[in-house]
């Protein structure tokens, strides 16, 4: 068995170029579960070839802003940004807020203690904290990658409506939010709540780079102006005017993926691996060998997501119906190896 790669080459789901280098010798076509990506995606068309020879549309833009803004179920579309995925717009929210200290509830993604890094942010267990309250800045992830932990709406609520009134952000990263729609915010439209919605990771088109900001007017100014006239591709364009408007696919697929995550976890427990977080889009697992996991588990071509700073967890995306037997006895197969 291939020795485990440094794990910092792993430090978010995706990588499997490097996982390809350090396992050579599968012959298998790799089952990427390392990202937290629908495997079933929406299905609908790409931009036309014309919409590729030309400059997308400014009227296009405010569409899609508007179509995206009524799913997310937010009224004024003037408080809808579209962005090149919503990682753009997590790190430049460093730049527009650029002043006041800065508090993580962690753990969290990674890009946003690295969009922070300047500042050098608190990380904090809760956004409780007397660190987290007094904070100029509070981001947090709900529901949170890694774990899965959820705050409840009416909580997040108070907390953002306290904040805003004592002059203090409040950034809430939404990219796992049709998993959960009863946890979101993005519809309050009060001053100083910036609320991150991703395209990719439900819809299954992560290569699309697409994402929202949602937040006052003032700041939506901001990042237009920052983004400019074409922040998003004809293609991503496309897709989101689609699949955001296709109201049947959404309510199919979340609860396809509700069905299909109790799915993973029966293969899990099976495996002998406690499911301690997670949404529908992954599984947050607890086990001591998790790096041994990784690592066997790689050499029989399935990628999962390791974290150098929680050794005893390993992250596992939720794998298309058809693969789920792959899984279960790629799992057997290390287990028994052991």
């Amino acid at each position: 068995m291939a020795s485990i790669p440094h794990l910092g080459a792993f430090r978010h789901g995706g990588r499997l170029r490097e996982a390809m280098a350090a396992y050579p010798d599968v012959r298998e076509p790799w089952l990427d579960l390392s990202t937290g990506i629908n495997p079933e995606p929406w299905p609908g068309a790409r931009a036309p070839d014309r919409a590729l020879r030309s400059l997308p549309d400014p009227s296009a833009l405010a569409e899609l802003e508007a179509v995206a803004g009524r799913a997310f179920g937010v009224a004024d579309p003037r408080r809808v940004v579209a962005v090149g995925g919503a990682d753009i717009a997590l790190r430049l929210l460093p730049l527009l807020l650029n002043e006041g200290g800065v508090a993580l509830v962690a753990p969290i993604y990674g890009g946003h203690a690295e969009a922070w890094a300047g500042r050098k942010p608190q990380m904090v267990a809760t956004m409780d904290e007397r660190r987290a309250a007094e904070a100029d800045i509070l981001v947090l992830v709900n529901p949170n990658n890694p774990d899965g932990r959820q705050v409840g709406r009416d909580a997040l609520a108070a907390l953002a409506a306290a904040r805003s009134a004592r002059g203090r952000w409040t950034i809430v990263d939404e990219a796992f939010g049709e998993t959960a729609p009863h946890l979101t915010v993005a519809d309050l439209a009060i001053e100083r709540l910036v609320v991150l919605r991703s395209f990719g990771k439900f819809y299954g088109l992560p290569g699309a780079r697409l994402g929202f900001v949602i937040c006052g007017n003032l700041l939506a100014q901001q990042f237009r102006v920052v983004l400019g006239d074409w922040p998003v591709c004809a293609d991503a364009l496309a897709l989101g005017l689609g699949a955001y408007a296709d109201e049947a696919w959404r309510a199919t697929t979340a609860a396809c993926l509700a069905t299909q995550a109790r799915n993973v976890d029966a293969v899990l427990s099976a495996a002998g691996l406690g499911v301690v977080g997670g949404c529908d889009l992954f599984r947050w697992v607890e086990t001591s060998d998790a790096h041994r996991l990784f690592a066997g588990l790689c050499a029989r071509g399935v990628l999962t997501r390791p974290f150098a700073e929680h050794p005893t967890r390993l992250r596992f995306g939720i794998p298309a119906r058809d693969n789920l037997e792959r899984l279960r006895r790629a799992l057997q197969a290390v287990r028994h190896a052991a």
